[in-house]
């Protein structure tokens, strides 16, 4: 295994972790700068730099997404991982920067997903030829 698909495989996961928190971001009431209707309120999220830079980090993980896969990694595997780690990176997130509690369910979710993501990258990254 390739030591840079690994890199930019992690990479990609928080840059699309980081687009979630960014778009996030441009949707809280302080990020709006007017409460416009209307096209004007579209206008005015387009222009958000939260938003912007979600868009931006979105398209950073895509990339990412895309150069590994391009490098063979098994997209059965790779999605359900890319999904799994960015869910809990985005729930640890949410909780640190917006102070949403996690509840009991939710820590017993993200240990369940922890199994899961540990035991299907256990051969995600057996290359394909």
């Amino acid at each position: 295994m390739q030591l840079n698909v690994v890199l930019v495989f992690c990479v990609a996961v928080v840059f699309n972790a980081l687009a979630n928190i960014l778009i996030k971001t441009s949707a809280l009431p302080s990020a709006a700068k007017d409460e416009a209707t209307g096209f004007m309120a579209l206008v005015q999220t387009v222009l958000n730099p939260y938003f912007v830079a979600g868009l931006v980090a979105f398209g950073f993980a895509l990339l990412g997404y895309k150069f590994v896969l391009g490098k063979g990694l098994k997209l059965s595997l790779a999605y359900p991982v890319f999904t799994s780690s960015g869910f809990i990176l985005v729930l640890m997130a949410s909780a640190y920067f917006f102070k949403e509690k996690l509840t009991v369910t939710q820590w017993i979710g993200i240990g369940f997903i922890l199994i899961g993501v540990w035991l299907t990258a256990l051969q995600m990254f057996e290359i394909e030829s």
